[in-house]
């Protein structure tokens, strides 16, 4: 996979950006390349999901944060540099990461944390093998879906509250639910020759 493979408009929509991201986004008028910032937030992460032995606050609670001020701004760049393919699986790498190794920090059962990210994983399958049949999930959709800073952010809180393993199970069932449903009735929409189409040279609001 390469820049000349990969149109700048298919790499934007495989970050699944939930609405923070978007909102900094359009803030910053997509002059910020996209790459440098992804690779900051994901070397950040690094630092932070590194164990502590000070028995303080683990700082990995708060990456989320510093995730989302470090790529969200790059979130509308057009994504037309050679390497910026890279977004993307660098994202997915840190949303992933971040939701396994915290939830096996505060004690979530391990089949429970497989399953969410199973659940995220399917998705973003979802995401690149629509995109190459010409359509997306639908706007309202990826919304409802939090973006993967949503979701890491909705993790962190729980996790600062007590209630992750509540939090996993919650999350798993809802975006199981929300993403699982919505595919289902498209492809089977699309089969019948009516799916609803999206064209993804028009640039998101």
């Amino acid at each position: 996979m390469t820049a000349t493979t990969v149109g700048a408009c298919t790499v934007r929509a495989y970050r699944d950006d939930g609405p923070a991201c978007r909102a900094l986004g359009r803030m910053a008028r997509g002059r910020l390349p996209p790459l440098p910032a992804t690779v900051a937030a994901a070397a950040a992460t690094a630092v932070l999901l590194s164990p502590r032995g000070d028995g303080g606050p683990a700082p990995a609670l708060f990456a989320p944060v510093i995730v989302l001020l470090l790529a969200g701004p790059a979130s509308t760049h057009p994504h037309t540099g050679r390497l910026d393919w890279l977004v993307p699986p660098i994202s997915r790498g840190i949303e992933y990461g971040y939701l396994a190794v915290l939830g096996f920090a505060q004690a979530v059962s391990a089949p429970l944390v497989y399953v969410l990210i199973a659940v995220l994983a399917l998705h973003h399958y979802d995401i690149v093998h629509r995109t190459r049949h010409g359509s997306r999930p639908q706007e309202w959709v990826l919304r409802a879906g939090l973006g993967w800073e949503g979701r890491m952010l909705f993790a962190a809180v729980a996790g600062l509250s007590g209630l992750l393993p509540f939090a996993y199970a919650a999350l798993a069932a809802y975006l199981g639910v929300l993403f699982g449903g919505e595919s289902v009735a498209t492809w089977v929409r699309n089969s019948r020759g009516s799916g609803v189409m999206v064209d993804l040279k028009e640039e998101e609001a």
